[in-house]
């Protein structure tokens, strides 16, 4: 009796001890827990996530368009295919001469595109002839709606379409409290009926087989702790609902849990909310759900592992069933209801496929609007319309990672397992100054850097387009000009500088174009000295080019260093014809009420003329047909295209940049220490430039290089760089209006010269002869 009254004695002071301690405890986590609720609950949290959308396909009559790549946009998109002429919105249908699309709705930067089914008659080889709407209506153009490259919520890649409670279908709501909480508006964040049952369920079994958390519970779990279970997590989680009922409405409570619900992985997203998860499973707006899909939605929440219906589509439809079932004990659905909904198939839209990362391009942007707008931006629900190309994206990186492979296989002293073989590519349209695309390394995971818009290297010899643009738009040189080719040394506050070709050999007289073709590093340092190191910076800086530059000798062969993305930028300006257009990453950005934070505004300016710019551009075509550049052909891209290797000294850095009438691209390939390649730029970074932009134009290209009227042809002499005539060959160049030469390597334009300079006394003496010679030919003809 003793020790029962001992015992007794005890529980009752540590029941009133729990109480002292545990009093204090409790208001204490409520505190903590009323702020971190208004703060996750009333600062945006809960808000959809900044969303980053590719630039969208446009169709447009003359257009040239790959079928292969309209067929997979709009599968990655989630349309349908279909055979019927009928073609219905989220469908399609290709066929040889016509296609009938099924646009959707979409919201674009500048205007709310309504869709409809639109009739595009395509040609062959993919031009598009037509474009009308289902009424036969002539259309301007017809755009495909954007693709979604990724959301971020925060720091976390996670995607969510907001809705209110008021717009969710009532079969939603029924379906989601008859499985997941019967008593949610009658409990107070806990249900102790459910509590008992589940405690005897799992006694029963052995094991957890049944849960007993109530919807509040999930939601203090997801939105406030994290998954690693424990009892003080299981006691922070009481306290936190708790508080969230004590403080908030039933319907805030029920509108932030459907809002943060986790349901699928959907690539590297998250997708969390009903209202997302209804346009992942099913292409619709969560109000247009019928019984079913509502069903399936609250039965995958359990499991969204379990019952993904992309993945495990029997487990999903076993599930849907059930919930089915709990709503008919409930009398919640009719058995009318019940019956056609458990007997409806689940049609769910086609799963989209999405670029394997982006993320260097899409850390870029958010930087640039974290500068623009601020860093607390991405947290506020933006919608965010990027330039990004996402079939040259996936063509940039498959690239890249193919062309480091191939280097490794065939060169093993460049695997590096400390510090890897590095490459970035950075893909901008000429026109536009939008960027297409960008590949930053060869892993994202492995180093988040940024080498295509942040690795300063030397582009070595990729340099000398822009020295010599310096000089032909100085008119002080032309593409005939002759260099000499032999022993140079400069002396400079650094010390003597003795540039040497890559062969070290020396050709004597070389043409300004023969330089450039064949790279040849000593006529190039000549030109430079003659040109003067500031006017190269100049001519660097009117062609975009943003890093520091230093205005010494050594610059004519890519000294200072420079990024990818400053390279593109420049040799972008010679495609475009000399207008250099500001590169920017984003058409148009939204708030989350969807008006307009920004827009871009097509800005750029004429830096030099079009006739300058093709003498450089008509060189770097030489260069690919017999210069560096020529291993491009090897590669079977047959298109028009201009482009300069680049080696740096003791093989650093390797590059290849080049062009098309239509897209401007850099390769750089090294190591981030600067370790030796031991090979140059037209072996290592050629093949990614040659596999890269056979993907993104087609091996034909994206059409010609148009020649400018002010442009004159002259034959020209290779050996004297004078003008050809009579026992004196040369071929055909091109010249700025008058700068071809005057003067002629001929011997009889040479003896008439000589001729004009004899004094005149000695020409009145010769000219009677000369004239008599003159009858004794004609006496002679007749």
């Amino acid at each position: 009796m003793r020790l029962r009254a001992w015992v007794r004695r005890q529980s009752r002071k540590k029941l009133i001890l729990a109480v002292v301690l545990g009093v204090p405890l409790l208001w204490t986590v409520g505190i903590t827990v009323e702020a971190l609720v208004r703060a996750r609950l009333h600062d945006g949290q809960l808000q959809a996530p900044t969303r980053f959308y590719a630039g969208p396909i446009v169709l447009e009559p003359g257009m040239t368009v790959d079928r292969a790549e309209v067929e997979s946009h709009l599968e990655r998109l989630g349309y349908r295919a279909t055979r019927r002429r009928n073609v219905a919105i989220g469908e399609y249908r290709l066929g040889s001469g016509t296609w009938i699309i099924g646009r959707r709705a979409f919201r674009h930067y500048d205007r709310l595109d309504p869709g409809g089914v639109v009739v595009v008659r395509v040609g062959y080889g993919g031009t598009v002839y037509s474009v009308r709407d289902d009424e036969g209506r002539q259309l301007r153009f017809a755009p495909l709606e954007p693709e979604l490259i990724a959301a971020v919520h925060g720091d976390a890649m996670e995607d969510r379409v907001p809705v209110r409670l008021s717009d969710i279908p009532t079969e939603l709501i029924e379906a989601i409290l008859a499985i997941e909480d019967q008593r949610f508006f009658t409990h107070p964040g806990l249900d102790i009926r459910r509590i008992v049952g589940a405690t005897k369920a799992n006694v029963g079994a052995g094991r957890v087989v049944q849960g007993a958390s109530t919807l509040t519970q999930q939601l203090a779990k997801n939105l406030f702790l994290s998954a690693r279970r424990s009892p003080l997590r299981k006691l922070r989680e009481l306290a936190m609902a708790l508080t969230l009922e004590a403080r908030h409405s039933k319907e805030e409570i029920l509108e932030a849990y459907v809002n943060q619900v986790y349901l699928a992985q959907d690539g590297a997203l998250a997708i969390h909310g009903v209202g997302r998860a209804a346009q992942v499973f099913f292409g619709k707006d969560v109000t247009q759900l019928d019984l079913g899909e509502a069903a399936l939605l609250a039965g995958i929440i359990r499991g969204p592992s379990l019952y993904a219906p992309f993945r495990n589509p029997e487990a999903a439809e076993t599930r849907r069933n059930v919930v089915l079932d709990v709503m008919l004990e409930q009398s919640v659905i009719s058995e009318r209801e019940h019956r056609q909904a458990r007997s409806a198939p689940i049609r769910l839209r086609k799963k989209s496929q999405r670029t394997r990362s982006a993320r260097y391009f899409l850390d870029f942007v958010r930087q640039q609007i974290a500068a623009r707008h601020g860093g607390k931006a991405l947290r506020q629900g933006l919608a965010v319309f990027t330039t990004l190309d996402l079939g040259m994206q996936r063509a940039a990186e498959e690239a890249v990672e193919r062309g480091l492979h191939r280097l490794e296989r065939e060169y093993p002293r460049l695997v590096r397992e400390d510090r890897p073989l590095q490459a970035a590519l950075v893909a901008v349209d000429p026109s536009s100054g939008g960027v297409l695309a960008m590949v930053g390394g060869r892993d994202y995971g492995g180093s988040q850097f940024n080498r295509a818009a942040y690795a300063r290297r030397q582009p070595g010899s990729s340099f000398k387009p822009i020295v010599a643009l310096a000089a032909l738009a100085g008119r002080s040189f032309t593409l005939a000009s002759v260099l000499e080719d032999a022993p140079l040394s400069v002396e400079t506050p650094a010390g003597v500088w003795q540039p040497v070709n890559y062969d070290g050999r020396f050709r004597g007289e070389v043409t300004l174009r023969d330089a450039l073709e064949r790279s040849l590093n000593v006529p190039f340092a000549r030109l430079g000295l003659a040109v003067g190191p500031e006017q190269i910076v100049e001519t660097a800086r009117k062609l975009g080019i943003k890093s520091p530059l230093h205005a010494v000798p050594s610059i004519a062969l890519g000294a200072s260093e420079v990024t990818p993305l400053d390279m593109a930028r420049a040799f972008g300006v010679l495609a475009a014809g000399g207008y250099r257009s500001e590169t920017h990453t984003t058409v148009g950005v939204l708030d989350r009420a969807g008006e307009v934070l920004s827009r871009y505004e097509r800005a750029g300016e004429q830096v030099y003329r079009s006739d300058e710019t093709y003498l450089v551009t008509s060189a770097l075509r030489g260069a690919v047909e017999r210069g560096t550049g020529r291993g491009l052909r090897a590669y079977g891209y047959r298109g028009a295209v201009a482009a300069k290797s680049g080696t740096t000294n003791d093989f650093r850095d390797a590059w290849f940049i080049g062009y098309t009438p239509e897209l401007s691209v850099a390769v750089w390939v090294g190591f981030d220490d600067g370790k030796s390649l031991g090979i140059p730029g037209a072996r290592a970074a050629l093949p990614i430039f040659a596999r890269f932009l056979s993907q993104a134009v087609g091996r034909d290209g994206d059409g010609e290089f148009s020649r400018p009227y002010a442009l004159e042809l002259g034959e020209v002499n290779a050996e004297t760089g004078l003008r050809a005539g009579p026992g004196c060959r040369g071929e055909l160049e091109l010249f700025l209006r008058g700068t071809a030469p005057k003067e002629s390597c001929s011997p009889y334009y040479v003896a008439a010269q000589r001729y004009r300079d004899l004094p005149s006394r000695l020409r009145e003496r010769v000219e009677p002869l000369l004239r008599e010679f003159r009858r004794w030919l004609d006496r002679g003809r007749n």
